[in-house]
C-alpha cells in the first residue's frame, strides 16, 4: 500500500507505514517503505532514522544517496557532501552514484556555490548520448544549475536534451523550455469558460 500510495497520496502512503511499523518493525523491507513514506511527506529525521535502521539490518548501501539527501532536507549540506565523498559511494550501483551526484549538486547550491554545482554535475553519465533512467534529471538538474548561474543559452540547450531523454514525464522540463523560448500555455478549459461568460456579457 505504502508503494501503491506514495506518488498521489503520500499522507496515506506515510499511515500506512506508521501501521506496518507497530505490527513489524524488525522488517528491513518495512524499515525502508517508512522511510521512503517519511521522505515523501518531507519528515526528514524521521525518514533518516528508518533508512539508517534498514541500512543496519541489511548491510546494503543502496539509501545512502537517500540518508545524504535528508540531511540536505535538515539543513546539513556540508553533512551531505561529506557522505559524498564517504567510501560507500564507491559501492553503489551506476544509478547510485548519479543519485549522489545529484545530491552532491544540490547540496552545493544549498551553500550558494552554483559554479561547484555546475562541475559537480558534469561527468561521463551526463555527456554520454545513450538515455539511461537517470538522464533525464541529470540534464535536468544541469540546466536549472546553469540557468541559475545566468547562462541561460547553455541552459536552454540542455533542457532541450532533457525533454529528448525524458520519455515518461519525470521533470518539467518540456515547460522549462516553452518559459525559456517565451511561450505562453492557456489553459483550454478556462479560456472556453472565459469565453462563454464574455459572451452572456455581450447578450446582455
Amino acid at each position: 500500500m505504502v508503494a501503491r500510495l506514495i506518488d498521489e497520496d503520500p499522507e496515506g502512503a506515510y499511515g500506512y507505514s506508521r501501521v506496518a511499523l507497530r505490527l513489524a518493525s524488525r522488517v528491513a523491507a518495512v524499515r525502508e517503505a517508512a522511510g521512503f513514506a517519511a521522505y515523501a511527506n518531507q519528515k526528514y529525521s524521521e525518514a533518516l532514522a528508518e533508512f539508517r535502521a534498514a541500512r543496519r539490518m541489511t548491510g546494503s548501501v543502496e539509501l545512502w544517496p537517500l540518508m545524504a539527501d535528508c540531511e540536505r532536507g535538515l539543513g546539513r549540506p556540508e553533512k551531505a557532501l561529506d557522505m559524498a565523498g564517504a567510501p560507500e559511494v564507491q559501492k553503489l550501483d551506476k544509478a547510485g552514484q548519479v543519485e549522489m551526484r545529484l545530491v552532491a549538486a544540490g547540496a552545493r547550491r544549498d551553500m550558494g556555490q552554483l559554479d561547484a554545482a555546475i562541475v559537480t554535475l558534469q561527468s561521463s553519465e551526463l555527456a554520454s548520448h545513450s538515455v539511461q533512467p537517470w538522464t533525464a534529471r541529470l540534464r535536468y538538474a544541469y540546466a536549472d544549475a546553469l540557468l541559475a548561474a545566468d547562462r541561460s543559452g547553455e541552459a536552454r540547450e540542455w533542457f532541450a536534451k532533457a525533454v529528448e531523454a525524458d520519455r515518461d514525464g519525470s521533470t518539467d522540463a518540456s515547460d522549462r523550455l516553452a518559459e525559456l523560448d517565451g511561450v505562453e500555455f492557456v489553459d483550454a478549459l478556462v479560456k472556453d469558460e472565459a469565453d462563454d461568460a464574455a459572451d452572456e456579457d455581450d447578450k446582455d
